[in-house]
């Protein structure tokens, strides 16, 4: 046996759970909605991933045969329409890359998924569904799910100002009761998720499950958070990934004390048993590449607009 193989990594199982389509033709883009300057939705056609589509599990998307792999939440799914839903903040090259060439009526390159151990949804009698920044989306169908299930949901949602929010709708929808929390107050409760929690378990006393979804640092103080109260918390871990299967080992995370991959092991983990600072060093491993690559994209565009702009002043002479 390997030595990847012994820290937890690939079985045949974990090789070909989830995995309903390995494409080869272009996905087209049926609608897409901008929340802010930098986060966007996309309804992608895909029925064979719609009707496979769980909550938790995640895809892998480029954009061409050269494009960065991209792992992406499925934030919904209507198996009706044949849709997947997925929410996409642009903070890097491929995530910029794709706000700028992904409009309706184009397509995506590849999609490989569902993939991941879907989320599971428990027994709870009542749950705390809490969603941060861009987390709130694939928090969505974990809330859903919890309702369907017949649990009382309680949804937490945090932005940074009321200009950022979406979904509210959506989310009223399917939970008994909604907290907005926004940094700077203006809607909702003025402060953090962790804000909201506290006040959820200050009015219902028993909580049986916690399921937090966002940036790492908002997950680690959910976990912080419910741990005095010894109530269960699922986090989902966003660590670098490259291929999706656990081949490259990139998604690596340490979970009691043990070698997981987020990719076949998860994404869902206890929160109180992961170790963030590993992640969080995980995560700044590439900052100087990912500065590089972003450079050489913004250069990119400029010759081009450049080029643009003097061919059409040439054109107009």
């Amino acid at each position: 046996m390997s030595d990847r193989e012994q820290e937890g990594g690939l079985t045949a199982a974990n090789q070909s759970q989830g995995v309903a389509s390995m494409v080869t033709s272009r996905f087209p883009i049926v609608s897409r909605t901008d929340f802010s300057e930098t986060t966007f939705l996309l309804d992608i056609l895909h029925p064979t991933m719609a009707r496979a589509a769980k909550p938790g599990q995640f895809v892998i998307v480029m954009l061409d045969e050269h494009g960065e792999r991209i792992p992406l939440t499925i934030a919904d799914f209507d198996r009706d329409k044949g849709t997947i839903t997925l929410v996409v903040q642009a903070v890097g090259k491929s995530s910029r890359q794709m706000q700028a060439d992904c409009q309706a009526g184009g397509a995506i390159y590849a999609i490989v998924g569902p993939m991941g151990i879907p989320s599971e949804i428990s027994n709870a009698k009542t749950v705390i569904c809490v969603g941060g920044g861009l987390g709130v989306a694939p928090i969505y169908p974990q809330a859903r799910a919890f309702k369907e299930a017949g649990a009382y949901v309680i949804g937490v949602v945090g932005f940074r100002s009321a200009n950022l929010m979406f979904w509210e709708e959506k989310f009223k929808a399917v939970c008994d009761e909604f907290i907005v929390c926004t940094d700077d107050g203006s809607a909702g409760l003025h402060g953090l998720v962790t804000d909201g929690i506290e006040q959820a378990i200050a009015k219902h006393g028993t909580i049986d499950e916690v399921v937090a979804i966002g940036p790492p640092i908002m997950m680690r103080a959910c976990a912080e958070t419910t741990r005095p109260h010894k109530i269960k918390t699922m986090v989902s871990l966003n660590p670098i990934m490259v291929d999706g299967t656990g081949m490259c080992g990139g998604c690596r995370v340490r979970v009691n004390a043990q070698i997981k991959f987020a990719c076949v092991d998860g994404p869902d983990f206890d929160g109180h048993q992961v170790d963030f600072d590993d992640l969080f060093s995980r995560l700044h491993r590439y900052r100087a590449e990912e500065k590089q690559a972003m450079e050489r994209y913004s250069d990119s565009c400029r010759r081009l607009i450049a080029a643009d702009a003097a061919a059409a002043q040439e054109g107009g002479k």
